[in-house]
This record gives structure tokens, C-alpha cells and sequence, in this order.
């Protein structure tokens, strides 16, 4: 009997949907990644035969875009019997703070120190720690934060103390760990790694990907890299583990987006569709993202 030989984008797909993923996760992802570069707003009919070739039903598709409409997340539009969804300004503003993260974000210069920062005491226990992990600040105990040092304080944080700590190499690794959950990030990034490197691998050795199955994995690349790095403090190198995976992976995003970057976006030019029933409009400056 002869054996089907497993496509390399099989890799991916399996870690996708081994991972908790969301249908409207992917659905965010194609439209900050793909279609707000292009203009915005594309037909619900392209964006269900975008995830038909993932496997995912029209049913569950229709569900997700209504629910992220009802949300606040999409907006859409008829025109005629068709269905038009664009980002509305919160999926816009989330996306774009994301967007640096995931595209460019580099550690800050490293000063060979930690600010530790104690906040004045507060009745919005929740809102300081939202606050404080967005800006890129550890818990180091009990209302006790810390960053490399320079990292600015939240505006919304207007009483607080600032304590420099220094020491040697190993005693700044050993309390980022305790700041960061960083063991875990590891791991999701090897994992990360491990699905992606046989596609990074196959192209390299001449394998090419059709056009939608280019757009895929372009999708599911930044998908899949978003839900770790936004998770990240992207911390210098000098504090965090030797061959530290976070490395390695960005590494392999940027090559395997540039691979698969031509062809995705041959797809779109030749099946999106805008609220005037045009193709979308061409992108710009895609090819700078994950610049190194």
C-alpha cells in the first residue's frame, strides 16, 4: 500500500488546531495581517473561502464574523444581497498596538539593570496589573514590578517609588525568571518552532506552495507567533536563558513570511473583493515586517 506523504503544511495545521484557537482568533488575525494593509474591508464570500481551505465550516465562519460584529470587533455592510466586513476602531487599535510587537518589537538597550517599581496602593487591583503587563513590567512579589531599567510607567499611574536593582549576570537572569514566566514561553516557542521549521525547510529546498495554500500559512504563521510573542517582554538577551528560543523563532517567522509572502498575496489580488465589487487594492511596506 502506497503511503500519503504528509504536505509540510499538514505540520502546521495540526499544531493549529492542537492549540486553544478560536475560529474568530484566525478571522482577526487574516484581517489585521492580510486585509487592513489592502484597503480594509473585503466580502464575507472570500473570507469563507479563505477558511474553507483551513477546514473550517461556513456555518461556524458566519457565526464568528456576527458574533465579532456584535462584539465591537467588525463592522459590516450590504450591498445588495452581499455581506462586507471591516475592522471596526477597536479591532483597528487593538491590531495596531499588536502590530509592533508581533513586526518589529526589540528589547530595549540593555543598562545592566532592573527598575523595580512599587505603585501607590489602589481599590483597581486589576487595572494596575492590566496596566503594568502591558507596559512590559514583571511581578516580582506583591505589588512589586520590575523592567529593564527606563522602562516607562503606565500614564495612568501618577504615585509611585522606582528602586534600581543591579547585580551580577546570573542573579539578573535568575529574578527575571521569577518576574516572567519565561520556562513557559519557551516551551511555546519551541513548540512554535517545531510546527513550522519542515515548511521553512521544504520551501528552502524548493518546494513551492500554491497560492491559497501560501495565504494559509502566512495566516496561521502570524497567528500562531501572536499568541506567544504578545505574551513576551521581549527582555535583552544579557537576562534571559542561553539559546533562548524566542531567538530562533523569529528568526524562522521572518524567512517563512517572506517565503510565503508573493504568493498570498497573488491570492488576494486575484479573489478579493471590496464593498465596490473591485479586487482589493495592492498593499504596501509588507515587505519590511520582521525586518531583523
Amino acid at each position: 500500500m502506497t503511503k500519503t506523504r504528509r504536505r509540510p503544511l499538514d505540520h502546521v495545521l495540526a499544531h493549529v488546531r492542537a492549540e486553544p484557537s478560536r475560529t474568530w482568533s484566525i478571522i482577526i488575525t487574516l484581517y489585521g495581517d492580510a486585509i487592513v494593509p489592502r484597503g480594509g474591508s473585503v466580502w464575507l464570500g472570500t473570507v469563507l473561502q479563505f477558511c474553507e481551505h483551513l477546514g473550517i465550516a461556513d456555518g461556524v465562519v458566519r457565526t464568528a464574523m456576527s458574533r465579532l460584529a456584535a462584539d465591537g470587533w467588525l463592522e459590516r455592510r450590504r450591498v445588495g444581497r452581499h455581506s462586507y466586513y471591516s475592522l471596526a476602531p477597536r479591532g483597528h487599535d487593538t491590531f495596531r498596538d499588536a502590530a509592533v510587537h508581533i513586526y518589529a518589537q526589540q528589547p530595549r538597550p540593555w543598562r545592566g539593570a532592573f527598575d523595580m517599581v512599587s505603585p501607590a496602593m489602589t481599590d483597581q487591583k486589576d487595572a494596575l496589573r492590566a496596566a503594568m503587563a502591558a507596559a512590559g513590567f514583571g511581578v516580582l512579589a506583591a505589588d512589586l514590578w520590575i523592567a529593564p531599567a527606563g522602562q516607562a510607567v503606565p500614564d495612568t499611574i501618577d504615585q509611585h517609588v522606582t528602586v534600581q536593582l543591579t547585580g551580577d549576570a546570573a542573579s539578573l537572569r535568575a529574578l527575571a525568571a521569577r518576574a516572567w514566566p519565561l520556562d513557559a514561553l519557551a516551551d511555546a516557542y519551541t513548540r512554535f518552532i517545531g510546527a513550522f521549521r519542515p515548511l521553512q525547510i521544504a520551501m528552502a529546498d524548493g518546494d513551492a506552495l500554491g497560492d491559497l495554500d501560501a495565504l494559509a500559512a502566512r495566516v496561521l504563521l502570524v497567528h500562531a507567533y501572536r499568541r506567544i510573542v504578545l505574551r513576551d517582554p521581549i527582555l535583552p538577551a544579557a537576562v534571559l536563558p542561553e539559546a533562548w528560543p524566542g531567538t530562533a523563532a523569529r528568526a524562522l517567522c521572518a524567512d517563512l513570511y517572506a517565503r510565503v509572502l508573493p504568493a498570498s498575496e497573488r491570492w488576494l489580488d486575484a479573489h478579493g473583493v471590496d464593498e465596490s465589487g473591485s479586487r482589493l487594492r495592492r498593499a504596501t511596506g509588507l515587505r519590511s515586517r520582521f525586518a531583523l
